[in-house]
């Protein structure tokens, strides 16, 4: 995406967050027909949702409005994670593609926190898990050059 219209399509959060939103679009497409309307349903709409509020966020004028909306995003993600766990216990999912999707949490990642070029380095979830709960820190989403 070269031309940019909006603000939120700079975020690199938001970008991630549409990636993750594709992804789970092409996963859930091989999941048994009779989750249509069940898990599958829920998967993307709680993907579509985290780029969603991150966007409708951007657009707020106050830090009190923007990290409510930051944190429905954060929210949304939680629910993408509780989601895949389901699809794997189900045999939908490979536990592969959950390790994939599974973001860094361990102690050692709070020290990439204090420096951007690691936390870039972490893997595509684990930075969007990062990049929503730094507003909470008191940290900003990182935007493209």
């Amino acid at each position: 995406m070269d031309n940019y219209q909006f603000s939120f399509e700079k975020l690199e959060v938001w970008q991630l967050a549409r990636i993750l939103t594709t992804d789970i679009y092409k996963h859930t497409a091989n999941f048994p027909q009779e989750e249509k309307y069940l898990l599958t349903s829920q998967l993307r709409r709680a993907a579509v949702s985290v780029a969603s509020n991150l966007a409708e966020g951007s657009t707020r004028t106050s830090a009190k409005d923007k990290a409510h909306f930051t944190t429905v995003a954060f929210s949304s993600l939680m629910e993408v994670f509780n989601h895949l766990i389901i699809a794997v216990d189900l045999g939908y999912l490979d536990n592969e593609n959950l390790i994939k999707y599974r973001p860094e949490t361990n102690s050692n990642s709070f020290s990439k926190l204090s420096n951007p070029s690691q936390l870039k380095q972490m893997n595509k979830l684990g930075f969007l898990f990062w990049s929503l709960l730094m507003p909470t820190l008191g940290q900003q989403l990182i935007p493209l050059s």
